[in-house]
């Protein structure tokens, strides 16, 4: 029953960020005059729908998200809406109000504004998580350990002290204080030590070289927290800046696997498909609203990251072909565009289903999907 559970919490989790996305879409289109067909929730076969004005909003048989129908998104392609006899059409008015008849900068918006919607998303959780529950933050840098016949052995040095700064530089985590011991071995540095409510200063040299199982000083470091909680007004800056700290390194280490794949022959280590999503999220359900909170957060910057890349069928490739058609002054044949997009698709499917298939076989030898 559990299992059944976190199946369903899944599945809304998934049509949540899809139908934020697809919202943005929606939005926009409809801001700027651009004719909405349909607003899906799921997808078809649609189970029913109610018309109001001149958009159908739908139930659909299958909860896996939702979707936006513009008018003349795709039909262009499939000449479905013809510039030239606007008998095929509505009326001449709906063709002004087609999607591929509007402005290049109006198409540019409306295909945006899914992932701006996303990663406003996450920022807004991220927001809520830090106003209300706090975030770890580090506090100090503590010794735990001195290990025998080494600088910091014959040095004043004792378990229990917190180290402040180093050469005069205030430090808060324990990778400060290994960089600055890294870049001075041999040399002589002086640690600014707290030892209960006494402060004093201690000269150490780092050794360069050393046991393997030691640090150039020989002492055992821990990272010190606090959970600090933000004001209303100080969460949403620091939930913007968690949120492009995020995507940052998202991007940083899909280009990693990239380069490493493309061009080193690496295997894509690290990446998952929809059964890894779908595990990672029933271990952050069954942990509680935190942890599924930031989950939720994380896979709304994922999406939004992803749909920008320049990938016909997504976002990012219905964006190129824009920008293409700005910088040529001139629309890209709609018929060459849709059959991008097609292939790109098809491409895309082809990808995940080797993936899912790639993470089943990983669950069957054994392994977790959570880490490579």
């Amino acid at each position: 029953m559990e299992f059944v559970i976190h199946i369903l919490e899944f599945l809304v989790m998934l049509s949540i960020l899809v139908l934020f996305h697809e919202f943005g879409h929606f939005f926009v289109a409809k801001k700027f005059g651009i004719k909405v067909e349909e607003f899906g929730f799921g997808f078809p076969p649609r189970l029913f729908g109610i018309k109001k004005g001149e958009t159908i909003y739908s139930i659909n048989a299958f909860p896996f998200g939702g979707f936006v129908k513009l008018y003349g998104e795709d039909e262009a392609g499939s000449g479905k809406v013809d510039f030239k006899n606007s008998k095929k059409a509505s009326n001449i008015t709906d063709i002004k109000r087609a999607f591929f008849a509007r402005p290049a900068w109006q198409r540019v918006l409306v295909t945006v504004a899914g992932v701006v919607m996303n990663f406003l998303l996450a920022v807004i959780i991220i927001s809520y998580l830090f106003a209300v529950f706090g975030s770890i933050a580090p506090k100090d840098v503590k010794i735990d350990g001195i290990q025998k016949d080494t600088p910091a052995a014959s040095s004043d040095i004792k378990p229990g002290d917190i180290v402040i700064a180093v050469n005069g530089k205030n430090i808060q985590t324990t990778q400060q204080f290994i960089d600055i011991a890294n870049d001075n071995l041999d040399k002589k540095i002086t640690l600014k030590i707290k030892r209960q409510d006494r402060l004093f200063n201690v000269p150490i040299v780092p050794r360069k070289n050393h046991p393997k199982n030691q640090g150039p000083m020989g002492v055992v470091i821990t990272q010190e927290v606090e959970v600090k909680k933000y004001a209303w007004y100080e969460a949403p800056i620091k939930g913007l800046t968690e949120a492009v700290s995020f995507s940052y390194l998202m991007v940083k280490e899909m280009g990693r696997i990239l380069i490493g794949f493309l061009f080193l022959g690496a295997k894509p280590e690290g990446v998952g498909g929809p059964v890894a999503v779908a595990q990672i999220s029933f271990q952050a359900f069954s942990a509680g609203i935190y942890p599924t909170l930031w989950l939720i957060a994380i896979l709304s910057l994922n999406l939004a990251i992803v749909n920008i890349l320049p990938i016909p069928a997504l976002d990012g490739g219905r964006l190129f072909f824009v920008a293409v058609e700005m910088v040529l002054g001139k629309k890209i044949n709609p018929r060459h565009e849709s059959l991008a997009h097609t292939v790109g698709l098809a491409l895309l499917f082809g990808l995940i289903i080797l993936i899912t298939i790639n993470d089943i076989l990983r669950i069957l030898a054994g392994k977790s999907l959570v880490s490579p």
